[in-house]
């Protein structure tokens, strides 16, 4: 990498690039809670948590068990205009390989 890509964030969202920056900026954070949308109503899948990236992979760790574990370079992400959390998507091969989208919510400190 140049010195010009190190000081500049990437600006095509599906480049392999933006999504592994994403991810990382996203993994310093802590979870307070998961939720998923299913047929028009918003559930909590899981409380306290943690993220993290092993292997290539992005795992949601909450409530004692794995909520999400997709490729990095297949996740798509983008946080929400609050600040205070991000919507991921992606194939989840934690529960047999289907594409799900989960809205993650961070512990906020002052």
């Amino acid at each position: 990498m140049g010195i010009f890509s190190k000081l500049f964030k990437p600006k095509k969202e599906d480049s392999k690039r933006f999504r592994l920056e994403m991810a990382e900026m996203i993994s310093k954070k802590l979870i307070r809670y998961v939720t998923e949308r299913k047929d028009d109503v918003e559930e909590v899948i899981g409380k306290s948590g943690a993220f993290s990236i092993r292997n290539g992979e992005f795992i949601v760790f909450a409530s004692s068990e794995v909520i999400f574990r997709t490729p990095v370079e297949d996740m798509r992400a983008w946080e929400l205009l609050s600040g205070d959390g991000a919507v991921l998507t992606g194939i989840d091969l934690e529960h047999g390989g289907v594409e799900r989208t989960i809205t993650v919510h961070y512990v906020y400190y002052r």
